[in-house]
């Protein structure tokens, strides 16, 4: 509830919580003041009528990080010479949409889990061509992977996303570089 006051057992007892744990590097521990700790300011004329006041709201989360289409020298040199090494691969290739969709989803967050910097993702070479009637759909797996890397919970932790070297699949296959600190 914005803007209501801790009775002074709440406050003992929030005290004593925070005296019991750590905060996670690069974050500090919220204290409560004896004052409320949310700045306020009336709201107009319902609050000058009813005398209750408003909680400033906490600043907008920071932003989603989108991936690039240009890494540094070192990477973009890796990638067009072919010498980038995966630290992990799988194949979506002859998946269905559902089973190549969680197969991805779940390689991304074993990747991330292990402090990857590039999965090695294949796909299958894109659609040519128009699409005949009763045939079955090629290319589908690489016509969705871009959404589900823009919807996938570990968006943010995606640097770039590449096609891969002719080496290790070419239009065929991605690179997804991983940030260093995901």
């Amino acid at each position: 509830m914005a803007g209501r006051r801790l009775s002074p057992e709440e406050r003992d007892l929030w005290g004593r919580v925070t005296d019991s744990v750590r905060p996670l590097p690069g974050k500090r521990l919220r204290t409560i003041a004896a004052e409320p700790q949310a700045k306020t300011e009336t709201a107009g004329p319902v609050a000058a009528r009813t005398g209750k006041t408003q909680a400033v709201p906490e600043p907008a989360p920071r932003p989603v990080r989108r991936p690039v289409d240009y890494l540094d020298k070192s990477w973009e040199r890796r990638i067009s010479g072919g010498t980038l090494n995966a630290d992990f691969t799988i194949d979506l290739h002859g998946h269905t949409l559902d089973a190549a969709h969680r197969r991805l989803s779940s390689a991304l967050a074993g990747a991330i889990a292990h402090r990857a910097r590039c999965l090695l993702v294949v796909t299958g070479k894109p659609r040519s061509g128009p699409v005949v009637p009763g045939e079955r759909a090629r290319g589908a797996i690489r016509a969705e992977i871009g959404h589900w890397l823009a919807t996938n919970p570990h968006a943010d932790a995606i640097a770039s996303v590449r096609t891969a070297h002719p080496r290790h699949g070419g239009a065929g296959a991605i690179y997804i570089i991983l940030r260093r600190n995901n």
